[in-house]
This record gives structure tokens, sequence and C-alpha cells, in this order.
């Protein structure tokens, strides 16, 4: 039985106040809550502008800068060297003569030169966007030291104080020269059909500066009697055809490499009119040009040649050592969320006054960063990078891209590891091998009742349920080489979503 007092004044009075306390108490704790609100929201915003920006102020400012190659000038032929190759082909083309293999005799001479197609080519698998750049033009001026004029009446050629005037064109390989040359990701190609008389290899290929060595080379004779040269090929990767064979336009010669005199991988590219080897042709049409006043080349290339030759990711920026060592490109298209991404272009004949465009796209296409790179200096060849991490928020394909001159390079890699609230909920699962090649198990403390798995591009390639008996192994061996997302959910309605590599 409940019984019921009446209170007295003094009771009722202190009640109040109690009641008033506990009121306030309850405003006060939500005003707090507000106000703690208010300045959780008032700090991320703060932080937000500040990481904005931090990546306001980055963009203008990357590392980077020009590419430097081995700075000392050295001839690519000494004048001994080159008496002993013309000697070589006279010699070739007079045993060839005597067997009736000489395909272009005298009948030959005198007639429409050929048209050059460009002697360099990206081979085929490899990732860049070009791999050639142009250090040295035919020096017009005979004169000597520092008295230079290429084709175009410019200076970007060279001679020495010996006598050495620059008898050819200089391609080197860019960017990651000696990688390229490792992997044979440069090759030089036939620039007009014609007969090989004469080759030679099996010498040292990774050399730095001047030498007496010869160098591996292939030199091809056209219909009109003019031969070119084609020198500092990479060891053993000459044509296996032999002399007195025929070549066709654009037909694999060999691989740019460093041997004879070379201060690092490049093609030197010398042509003549004829096999006496007393009339030097400089391909290129120019106010310059006294060798001869036509060009050589199907489609002449501009004097520079602005391109982004290579846009990439790395873990770490890249590393260039000393000649003739590998550089260490750190190169890497896979990441997690929580990694940081170095963003990088590779330019030839960068140009200043000019500007790029870059952009960071998310897999839904998305922009992230968007901003404008002013160039402020020319250089024959450059690179430069940005680097950011804690911005990756989406699992999938991301894009790098660049537009410069005209033309937009677009670079691809892949973030995984973007984890919602109940995927944490779902620690205990694991999946083996990972990397797999073809089946993977499944591990977990609660039954798995549903699988999908994804690839980059966020297409579903394979969907599996079991709720009555589990999810404890699925075979892959369907699938290509490659990265894939394994999401799961189990009988709790948690899901978990793990990386996968096939290899």
């Amino acid at each position: 039985m409940l019984f019921i007092r009446k209170l007295t004044d003094n009771q009722v009075f202190y009640l109040k106040r109690v009641l008033t306390i506990l009121v306030f108490s309850d405003v006060l704790v939500q005003t707090i809550k507000t106000i703690t609100m208010y300045f959780k929201t008032l700090l991320f915003a703060f932080f937000f502008c500040i990481v904005n920006l931090s990546v306001a102020q980055n963009v203008n400012n990357p590392t980077g800068g020009e590419y430097i190659f081995n700075a000392s000038k050295t001839p690519c032929l000494t004048n001994n060297e080159r008496n002993n190759i013309k000697f070589i082909l006279q010699t070739s083309v007079e045993e060839l003569r005597r067997e009736n293999k000489l395909m272009f005799e005298e009948s030959g001479r005198g007639g429409t030169h050929p048209l050059f197609i460009w002697p360099v080519q990206k081979a085929t698998g490899a990732s860049y966007n070009d791999v050639w750049g142009i250090s040295n033009y035919v020096d017009q001026n005979p004169s000597y030291p520092n008295q230079l004029t290429d084709y175009n009446c410019g200076t970007k050629t060279y001679d020495l104080s010996s006598g050495y005037n620059h008898q050819g064109i200089d391609i080197f390989t860019w960017p990651f020269g000696w990688k390229m040359m490792d992997f044979d990701e440069a090759e030089i190609v036939a620039a007009a059909p014609g007969q090989i008389i004469a080759k030679g290899d099996g010498e040292y290929d990774r050399n730095c500066g001047l030498n007496n060595n010869p160098w591996n080379a292939v030199y091809v004779q056209h219909i009109d009697g003019s031969v070119a040269w084609y020198g500092h090929m990479k060891n053993g990767s000459l044509t296996t055809k032999n002399v007195g064979e025929m070549v066709a336009e654009g037909e694999f010669l060999g691989v740019v490499g460093s041997s004879g005199s070379s201060t690092g991988p490049h093609l030197h590219f010398e042509v003549y009119t004829d096999n006496t080897y007393t009339q030097l042709v400089d391909p290129y049409q120019g106010a310059c040009n006294s060798l001869n006043v036509d060009t050589w080349w199907q489609s002449q290339k501009p004097y520079t040649n602005p391109r982004v030759n290579a846009l990439m990711t790395h873990s770490a920026p890249p590393v260039f050592p000393a000649c003739p060592t590998q550089e260490i490109t750190n190169e890497n298209n896979n990441f997690d969320t929580d990694d940081t991404v170095y963003f990088a272009i590779y330019f030839r004949d960068q140009e200043a006054a000019t500007s790029v465009n870059l952009k960071i796209i998310k897999p839904d296409d998305s922009i992230l960063y968007n901003w404008d790179f002013n160039l402020t200096d020319s250089y024959v060849a450059s690179y430069w990078y940005w680097y950011y991490s804690g911005i990756y928020d989406m699992n999938g394909a991301w894009k790098w891209e660049a537009t410069y001159n005209g033309e937009t390079v677009t670079h691809t890699f892949n973030i995984s590891g973007v984890l919602n609230v109940e995927e944490e909920t779902f620690a205990s699962t694991s999946v083996y091998p990972n990397p797999f090649n073809d089946v993977i198990t499944i591990k977990s403390g609660s039954k798995i009742i549903n699988a999908d798995i994804v690839d980059v591009l966020g297409k579903n390639i394979m969907s599996i349920d079991s709720i009555s008996e589990g999810i404890t192994s699925i075979d892959l061996s369907q699938l290509s080489n490659g990265m894939y997302f394994l999401t799961m959910k189990n009988n709790l309605s948690e899901t978990k979503t793990i990386k996968l590599i096939k290899k």
C-alpha cells in the first residue's frame, strides 16, 4: 500500500531547487554537446582547409627539374674508328660485288634519295608514352672549338678542340635509358628499305665516355646508293639477318645501347650519299644546312619536340645513379588507401612559358585535384613529381592525367583497402593464399553466405551464394592475372572486402 503524505513548505522549496538544478544540468549537458559538435565542425573545416591549402601550395612546387645526362662530350667515332669503319664497309661491298650479291650497283646511283621514317620506336609492351629525345644534330660549322651551327641555325650540336665536328644525329632514350636498354624497351628500326652491307656485334655496351672501342652497329645501303649507319647498339641485340640480306622500312635492327665512345644509351644515326663515304648528309631541311637542299624525312619533325614521354606513379621517388648503373624507378601501380603515392611526369624538350594541366581522377570519374603547372625553363629532358597521402577514399582504378602541347596522356593506378565501419567487425576472416594461382580458402569465425569478385574497373566477375553450408573456398583459376576485390557477407549481415592478387 502506498502512503502519500503532504509536503511541508520547506520540503516543497528544496524540491523545486533540486528540480531546477536537474533541468539546468540537462540543458547544460545539451549545450555542451552542441558546443562540442560546433567546435568539432570548425576543427574539421580548419584541417580540411589546411590540407587543401597545402595541396594548392604544393601543385606549383613539385620536386624535380632538368635531367642532365653525362655532361662530357665525346666523339661518337674517333677519326681512326671512322676510317676503320669506312675500310670495313668498302671491303664488304667489294666482297658482295664479287659474289654478285650487291643489290644496288652503279645503275642505282644518282636516283631519288630515300625518305626516312623515324629510326627509334617504343618496343611492344613498353609502358611509356614515348622513349626518345634528340641531344645533338649535325654540326654544319667546320670550325672549332665551340663554333656550332645546326641545320636550323641553332647550336644543338657540339665540336671538340681536337677538331671533331659532330657528324650525325644523337637520339637518346628517356626516361630510364639504362632500364630501357636492359629490358629491350627502345628499338632501332630501318629508316628506309635496303641491303645490310656490314654489321658488327659483341662489343661492350655500358660505356660512359671516350674510348677507342668499336661500337655495335648495322649499315644499310639504299636503292640510290646512299648508306645509313646505326651505331651504339646493345651487345647481342642486332638483327639475326646476315650481311647481304635485305631489310624493309621499319624492320627491327637492334636495341639502343651505349657501345663504343658513348656517354649513355643513344642511337647515332649517320648518312652518306654513297659508299665512298665522302659526302655526309644532314637529313633535315633548314636554312643553315649546307650539305643538301631538301629533307630526307617522309615527315620532318620540328626542331624541338615537346612531349610527355611518360606519366607514372611510384612508391618512392625515382633514383638516377651514376652511369652506367640502372635507374631505381620505384614504379608501382597498386596501392593501399593509406599509402603515399608519387605522381611523376617526364618531359622531353620542355618549353619555357608553357603549362601542363594535371588531374587526379577517382574511379567514379570525379576529379579530386585539377591544376596547371607552369613551366618556366626549357630543358632537353626533365621530370617532376608530387606526392599525396590520406586522400584515397575509393577502391578501384584511379587516373593520373596530363595534357601538354595538345596531347592528353592518362596513367591508371589501383587503390584498395578502403574500409567502412561494419567491415571492422569482420576482422577474424582471412583469405589465403594471397597472391593466389587458382583456389582460395576462406577462414572465418562466422558463416560466409555470399561472395562477389569484382575487377579493378568495378565489373562484377563472379557471385556465389551458400546460405545453408557457407562458403569456405572459391575456384578462381579462370581469372586472368591481375588485381581483384573479394567482398564477403556473413550470416550476421556484416561485410568485408579483401584485395586479391592473381599471379
